[in-house]
């Protein structure tokens, strides 16, 4: 599977973008996964929208979903 150069370089801009007007994010990213995220954990998502009105979600983080992060990290480190 192989991008398009061009297709790279604009996400590449996209999350350099995305690291500058959230730097804590990525911070906390990486203290997250810094120590491995294992099968068991749970991982919440909350968003709140400018009316206030807020959506919670969870989920259990399974092995399938670790297969995915390490084929998608074995992706990116491909890419470069």
């Amino acid at each position: 599977m192989s991008m398009n150069p061009a297709a790279i370089m604009k996400m590449m801009q996209a999350k350099a973008t995305f690291d500058r007007n959230h730097p804590k994010f990525g911070a906390f990213l990486k203290a997250v996964f810094q120590g491995g995220v294992e099968e068991g954990t749970v991982i919440e998502i909350s968003v709140t929208k400018p009316s206030g009105q807020n959506m919670t979600t969870n989920f259990k983080v399974m092995q399938s979903d670790l297969d995915l992060l390490q084929e998608l990290k074995n992706m990116s480190m491909n890419q470069n």
